[in-house]
């Protein structure tokens, strides 16, 4: 029997066995499984700044986890190792009351919660979920860095649980979007509904030839600000990665006129990798 996954836009219809396009949600005996519950690819203490948040707890540090699978498929991924695998990728086991125990311990270095982050998280949504609860139960923070692709219904239900999140918004075309595999409409609403929430960044990788253009940039600073000007904005510099090795790095320049571009309407514009 076929059923549909209804986390995201994707709306994967699958049999009996098969595997969504996350690579980490499946059809298990009639019901959607997360395959990647539980199962960690990286846990590291890192520098909050380094999610990117600029203005949430700046100094503090956060406990970052990560497993496998993402739902964009986007051809410069620096994590591809990760989110472009399924369940054969190396992991170790760590249940939510594990990680709890583990974000408590390193209280003492200066961890204020824990970040879900390196692959796409949310396609393991069940998982992020619980381990959010109980963080929260312990007093502490949840970090959620996403693409943001994330259906409305189980997006509203998550985000009472999470503080601060940084949000992808690869760029402001339908287009570039198709090419990602994604939805810009998806991430819009997906952003605006967690302004009305918690503590929200944004960031926008620039491509060079894709998503570089002064028009989109003032385009997407401009819809952002009607959101909430006060939103900052973090504008990326592109490496050549995965698929798109053949490409130049993004110019230092064009990052820093563009971010100029932004500020025209927004408070806090950031440049990274430069």
């Amino acid at each position: 029997m076929s059923i549909f996954c209804d986390l995201c836009f994707h709306h994967c219809r699958l049999e009996e066995g098969q595997t969504g396009f996350c690579r980490a949600r499946a059809n298990r005996d009639g019901r959607i499984t997360c395959l990647n519950y539980g199962k960690l690819t990286a846990l590291a203490l890192d520098p909050i700044e380094k999610k990117p948040l600029r203005r949430f707890r700046p100094g503090s540090e956060v406990l970052s986890v990560g497993s496998f699978g993402c739902n964009l498929s986007c051809p410069f991924c620096q994590n591809a190792r990760i989110a472009a695998a399924g369940e054969e990728s190396r992991t170790r086991h760590c249940s939510p009351e594990m990680l709890v125990e583990e974000a408590l311990r390193l209280c003492s270095r200066g961890n204020i919660g824990v970040a879900y982050t390196y692959n796409e998280p949310l396609v393991g949504y069940e998982y992020v979920r619980d381990c959010a609860a109980l963080v929260r139960q312990a007093g502490m923070c949840n970090v959620l860095v996403t693409n943001g692709t994330i259906s409305e219904e189980p997006w509203r239900e998550l985000l009472p649980l999470i503080d601060a999140v940084n949000i992808d918004l690869k760029g402001f075309t339908e287009n570039w979007y198709r090419v990602l595999g994604g939805d810009l409409e998806t991430v819009k609403r997906s952003i605006a509904l967690a302004a009305q929430r918690c503590h929200v960044e944004i960031t926008t990788l620039i491509v060079p030839g894709e998503n570089d253009s002064e028009d989109e940039i003032r385009a997407l600073s401009g819809w952002l600000a009607s959101v909430r000007a006060d939103i900052p904005l973090h504008i990326s510099r592109f490496f050549p990665c995965h698929c798109m090795k053949d490409r130049p790095p993004t110019p230092v320049e064009t990052v820093y006129r563009l971010a100029d571009v932004a500020r025209e309407q927004l408070q806090y514009v950031y440049t990274g990798n430069c």
